[in-house]
């Protein structure tokens, strides 16, 4: 199976630029301890392919909105700025 992401640079709040993640991704039963187990397993493999992550998030619809799950302070930039495009995928 392969899940798409989205790996780019943004401004944090302290004007500094921050490498993060975004997955288009959620855990199968959706609690947060599989949800932080797949996004630590997701960030991993993007690291492990020499991409800098900085901050990472999981991005997925339920009950047709959608939710995030991940570093608070890119949770809170997602929910206000919405997803970036899918620039990657990755194998899991």
């Amino acid at each position: 199976m392969r899940i798409n992401f989205a790996h780019v640079r943004v401004r944090g709040v302290n004007g500094s630029l921050i490498d993060v993640a975004v997955f288009d991704a959620r855990s199968r039963s959706g609690t947060n301890a599989d949800n932080a187990s797949l996004l630590g397993t997701l960030t991993a493999r993007a690291r492990a392919s020499r991409l800098k992550v900085d901050q990472s998030a999981l991005a997925y619809s339920e009950g047709g909105q959608v939710k995030y799950y991940g570093t608070p302070a890119l949770v809170k930039y997602l929910a206000q700025s919405g997803i970036p495009s899918w620039t990657n995928s990755i194998a899991v």
